[in-house]
């Protein structure tokens, strides 16, 4: 197409244009802001985050550095600790090199696992008793008349996507706020980076047909937009997008190709913008639901249930200084424009060049420009999770890449500690799996009879396993306690499928930290990344797809199986091994239909839209003649009233439970071998479990060996000197 019919075909679809500018600055770099710091030169005006219109600060910025460090106190002492209890045998005769290595990977992934656990506590904590410091929707005054100038652009950029997938959660967002009134305030924007001139014309299509059914006012008002240089990615078409078009609008909602927000969101982000002109970024949480298949399913389950423990904890630690994950939030257009404009990274290889992770960086630029960005709680955002296991590694690509370039930017002058931490977070969040992987390598070969280290410590196991569980718990804990569990099916049902995705998320953890590493280490050397759009439609993963993708992994699980032969291991080399079974089945669509058909894995969305099976007709009771002793007996345990929630209700509805189906007995026993692969070897043994006990109970002594027994063997014999490598007495100082 010519530069003339393009710019033709722009103006009969897009408004006016009107340009602004929005101009990236250079990055410092590490070395270069280090320098800065020494020197105290700090970078000029992007040494310090500037205060917004020379207000005082608001009252959250002390409440958030009390929370923060009670969150990094409770993190390093139990990390602490729990390494203390590990280093016990092995400081007895001094630590060599691959010790001490492993020490240190132990505090780090201990660490790592209780900061999620005390989110999640924090987040309950949260949920029950509310936070006095949050951004919330209910403060909003009644009635307040919105602001005409106050106009919203949402901007919806797409690249290759399903265009009838794409285009139907666009027109219920689109309905649903020309249902609230408010539609007025409201321009819709689709920018397209296709590059297949066919899909361009079937999106020109959908676009019409969308302006054509909401008919006059939105309709009008719906535009569509092509890039011809698709620089960038998504945030070179959303900073397009505000150079041509956001001086005609004071807030933008950025939305992804598979994002759906109802009106009455979008209309009460609004009202919160304009009564916090503080607010840069409002991110909502969305939730995932749209697909059918096992592992979709299983996404959106968990969104549910523990998902907003997670968001309420890090609401609690962030405050006014959160994340923003670059789709279904409110942006405040001017100061994005003047602020958050990214230049590339000044290195080469895969950690350089086009920032990819561009949201968590366009919020510290906005914080480091005085406004803050705030995670809110409000109903009614919506995503698409991923159809299956490969679509989701396929999106962790693009973001541990995108994670780890971030790192580049920890010590760039003017920005917050805590998205200083957030790029650290981001960063290990993907680096932890190949650290998980070389901490039970050490732990193998360091052993000198093939016994993993928990196997000297079975408490410790055992801990990190209850961390792990302890969200889940927690958030089918406060639905019990809210009355909330016949959204989910009732609460035996509620129980099953938190134990039923427990089961699955243990088989799919070995594939996920594989593929990590295998993610981790192309970042790391420069690997080309190729990123395709995933598809938003669930297709079943075909067979030797998967075997193309997991097939290889099946070698090296059989051989640390064969060769190994450590039963502590078989919760790895086992979901390594049926791998590619375990990623086609988890696809099925019909597999996630047979589950919501059967009460499993129901979520409150479905409930409401009647999509969950209707509940089975009461039987009309027969009366019994009971005799008088066990009607006396019959008055004295009376059951819990009908509305309670404790635990005696939960008690009552486990026991109450009709004649178990094959599929709910098949989740139990799934769930039962699950927990007991990883538990029963470390803590049931009686073996393993005496001598373990006994040896943490004991004095220390000299060690020999690798094992608890071999430790216990040694106190009862006659004990000879052994060659300190390091002080006794200093090594915990040391770590």
């Amino acid at each position: 197409m010519s530069v003339e019919k393009n710019a033709a075909a722009t103006a009969a679809t897009a408004p006016p244009i009107h340009r602004r500018p929005m101009i990236p600055r250079r990055w410092f770099g590490p070395y270069a802001a280090l320098r800065a710091w020494l020197d105290m030169a700090g970078g000029g005006e992007r040494a310090r985050p500037r205060p917004h219109s020379g207000t005082p600060q608001p009252a959250w910025r002390a409440a958030a550095r009390r929370r923060r460090a009670g969150l990094m106190s409770a993190t390093v002492l139990s990390a602490a600790a729990a390494t203390l209890v590990l280093a016990q045998p092995a400081t007895a005769d001094g630590l060599d090199w691959a010790e001490a290595v492993h020490l240190l990977l132990f505090f780090l992934l201990f660490g790592w696992v209780s900061a999620g656990c005390f989110t999640a506590l924090a987040g309950y904590v949260s949920l029950r008793r509310g936070d006095p410091f949050a951004l919330s929707a209910d403060r909003l005054p009644a009635g307040a008349a919105p602001d005409p100038a106050a106009r919203v652009a949402l901007a919806m950029p797409i690249c290759n996507e399903d265009v009838a997938t794409v285009f139907a959660g666009l027109r219920d967002t689109c309905e649903s706020l020309r249902a609230t009134g408010r539609d007025a305030d409201f321009d819709v924007f689709i920018l397209s980076d296709s590059s297949d001139p066919a899909l361009r014309a079937a999106e020109l299509r959908a676009c019409r047909e969308l302006r054509e059914l909401l008919g006059p006012g939105l309709g009008e008002r719906v535009w569509y937009r092509h890039r011809r240089r698709r620089t960038k990615r998504k945030a070179g078409n959303v900073a397009d997008f505000c150079r041509r078009w956001g001086a005609l609008y004071r807030y933008m909602v950025v939305l992804d190709a598979d994002s759906v927000m109802s009106g009455e969101c979008l209309v009460k982000m609004q009202a919160l913008m304009e009564a916090n002109p503080r607010v840069g970024i409002l991110q909502t949480q969305p939730v995932a639901r749209g697909h059918d298949t096992l592992h979709a399913r299983a996404q959106q389950f968990l969104g549910r249930v523990a998902a907003p423990l997670f968001g309420a904890g890090l609401r609690c630690w962030q405050l006014g200084e959160s994340h923003y994950w670059g789709h279904n939030a409110m942006l405040r257009i001017e100061p994005f424009m003047k602020h958050c404009a990214l230049a590339p990274l000044p290195r080469r290889g895969g950690l350089g060049g086009e920032i990819l992770s561009h949201d968590f960086v366009e919020a510290a630029l906005m914080r480091r420009a005085g406004y803050e960005v705030w995670l809110v709680d409000l109903p009614g955002s919506y995503e698409q999770p991923p159809a299956h296991l490969l679509d989701e590694l396929q999106r962790d690509r693009r973001w541990c890449q995108g994670n780890l370039q971030n790192v580049w930017l920890v010590a760039e002058p003017g920005f917050a500690a805590v998205h200083r931490a957030m790029f650290f977070s981001g960063a290990l969040s993907y680096m932890a799996s190949p650290l998980w992987l070389t901490f039970m390598v050490l732990g193998v070969v360091s052993g000198d009879d093939a016994t993993h280290v928990f196997a000297a410590a079975p408490l410790l196991w055992v801990l990190t396993l209850a961390m792990l569980a302890a969200p889940r718990a927690l958030g089918v804990a406060l639905i019990l306690r809210r009355g909330q569990a016949a959204q989910y099916g009732g609460a035996p049902r509620l129980i099953a499928g938190a134990l039923l995705e427990a089961v699955l998320s243990g088989l799919q953890a070995p594939l996920r930290m594989l593929a990590h590493t295998v993610f981790v280490l192309g970042a790391l050397t420069g690997l080309k990344l190729d990123w395709k759009s995933p598809a938003r439609d669930a297709v079943a993963l075909r067979w030797r797809d998967a075997l193309r993708r997991f097939g290889p992994w099946a070698l090296p699980a059989a051989v640390v199986a064969w060769w190994g032969q450590v039963p502590m291991l078989a919760p790895v080399w086992l979901p390594l091994l049926l791998a590619v079974p375990l990623a086609v089945w988890t696809s099925r669509p019909e597999v996630g239909a047979w589950l919501r058909r059967h009460s499993l894995w129901l979520t409150p969305d479905e409930v409401q839209a009647g999509l969950a099976p209707a509940p089975a007709p009461t039987p009309v009771p027969v009366p019994v003649p009971v005799p008088a002793r066990a009607e006396a007996r019959r008055e004295v345990r009376r059951p819990a009233p009908a509305g309670s929630t404790g635990l005696a209700a939960l008690l009552q509805s486990l026991v109450s439970m009709p004649a178990l189906q094959p599929q709910r007995a098949l989740a139990r026993a799934l769930a039962m071998v699950a927990l007991a692969l990883p538990v029963v070897p470390a803590v049931l043994t009686p073996e393993r479990t005496r001598v373990s006990v006994a040896y943490l109970m004991a004095e220390p002594a000299p060690y020999e060996g690798r094992t608890a027994a071999a430790t216990l063997d040694m106190r009862k014999k006659a004990t000879k000197n052994v060659k300190r490598r390091y002080d006794q007495r200093n090594v915990s100082t040391r770590l």
